[in-house]
């Protein structure tokens, strides 16, 4: 393959980049011969895109398609564009990408742009333009939620990224700690990567297995500032790993990954809980989150940073108020014993046990391939127009499974496996 080293920084691994790549492909997607490929990623990307084709078309792919972000040009939007553009988005585009799902196009995503890009802009431009965005988005998130096709998120190390994790690092020394942090998060730092992710995939798989047939009712969350009752969706299914999509092909849809998770019943969540973790979102570190459910609708939330933020994201539409997703991750998990906080979601869900807002996922439900919307809706699966993590694990927190005869099972003690021997 011919390489372009002059675009690539001297403080990254080419030679784990590659693995990057080939395992984007061939555990990520699992990109079959003669299918289609659509990526998006940004500018600061370009060399792993460029391995990323490399290994698409050597898997046989028909054709790969990238789609490039660049962040002088979204904060060109911000402070010159007219007022009235920002409760526009490109729908068109959105409407093409569902049009490719549709017709089997596998879906990659490369993260790596500043998190914080827009700490200094107008907050309700970003709010304005996010939820333009996300309603344009639609129909080709209706066919990734809903696990139509084989995608994948994996990450680059960009600089404006690394200065944001490692503010006090020169650059080289920064681009070069994360990524370090990235490649072994995603076991390619090792000489075999794809053996080291089947061997995690059983993992998963066997925690998946157990929480599924336990059959529990609910889960309850108690630790500091959290006492917790998710109630568990009609028929809800743990996943956890690899999965397979619709189209019959099994992939890794986030790479990294720790979790196990499934969805909530979007009218049984009570109780109040507190984040453990930062979340970033859209420019805007929003700390110390502090949420009341009652019948599934969070009714009262705060934040010690970013609340205002918070509020303009849970009044997005109905379903913003409550759950999509519950997750399982313990505090000894690989991300969490980094002590790195990567203002980054792939990354910080997967070191502390977690909850979503907005949209749940259709594959989380027994036999979801087969259920109408409407059937998902009346199991207790949540719809929005977002979907957002943050993270309420520590190991200060504790977690029994609740029967619907009231008995309860330790899950987690003090934020690991209670039963470690059999999951």
């Amino acid at each position: 393959m011919t390489t372009h080293p002059q675009d690539l920084s001297p403080s990254i691994d080419p030679v784990k980049l590659d693995r990057l790549a080939e395992v984007a492909i061939r555990v990520g997607l699992q990109l079959q011969a003669g299918q289609d490929l659509l990526v998006t990623a940004p500018v600061a990307a370009l060399p792993l895109v460029r391995r990323i084709a490399f290994h698409a078309y050597s898997a046989g792919a028909g054709l790969v398609t990238p789609f490039f972000s660049d962040e002088e040009l979204t904060l060109a939007r911000y402070r010159f564009a007219a007022d009235p553009g920002f409760d526009r988005a490109a729908g068109w585009l959105y409407e093409g990408m569902a049009k490719a799902f549709s017709a089997n196009t596998a879906r990659l995503a490369i993260v790596g742009d500043d998190p914080m890009l827009l700490s200094n802009e107008d907050p309700v431009k970003v709010a304005r333009a996010s939820k333009a965005n996300s309603v344009a988005y639609q129909p080709a998130l209706e066919k990734i939620a809903g696990f139509d096709i084989n995608w994948n998120i994996v990450a680059y190390p960009g600089l404006s990224w690394a200065r944001q994790v490692f503010p006090d690092d020169a650059q080289d020394v920064a681009v070069r700690k994360l990524s370090d942090a990235i490649f072994a998060a995603s076991r390619v730092d090792g000489d075999d990567p794809v053996g080291a992710w089947a061997a995690h995939n059983a993992a998963l798989h066997r925690r998946s297995a157990w929480l599924n047939a336990q059959r529990f009712h609910a889960l309850h969350f108690t630790g500091p500032e959290t006492d917790l009752t998710i109630g568990l969706a009609d028929g809800h299914e743990w996943h956890g790993g690899a999965s397979t999509a619709k189209n019959g092909i099994t992939c890794n849809a986030n790479i990294p990954t720790e979790e196990v998770f499934t969805t909530p019943h979007a009218a049984r969540v009570e109780g109040y809980v507190a984040s453990t973790k930062p979340l970033s979102h859209q420019g805007t570190l929003i700390d110390n989150i502090r949420v009341r459910f009652e019948a599934g609708r969070i009714v009262e939330a705060k934040a010690s940073r970013g609340e205002e933020v918070l509020n303009r994201v849970l009044d997005t539409d109905e379903g913003a108020r409550r759950l999509g997703e519950v997750a399982l991750v313990p505090h000894s998990s690989p991300i969490s014993k980094s002590g790195i906080l990567f203002f980054n979601t792939l990354f910080d869900e997967n070191a502390s046990c977690h909850i979503a807002l907005g949209q749940c996922y259709a594959k989380c439900f027994v036999d979801g391939a087969k259920l109408t919307p409407e059937e998902i809706a009346a199991r207790g699966g949540n719809k929005s127009f977002i979907h957002i993590d943050w993270m309420i694990g520590s190991d200060e927190v504790d977690i029994d499974g609740v029967h619907a005869d009231g008995r309860r099972v330790p899950v987690f003690r003090k934020g690991e496996w209670a039963r470690p021997e059999e999951v």
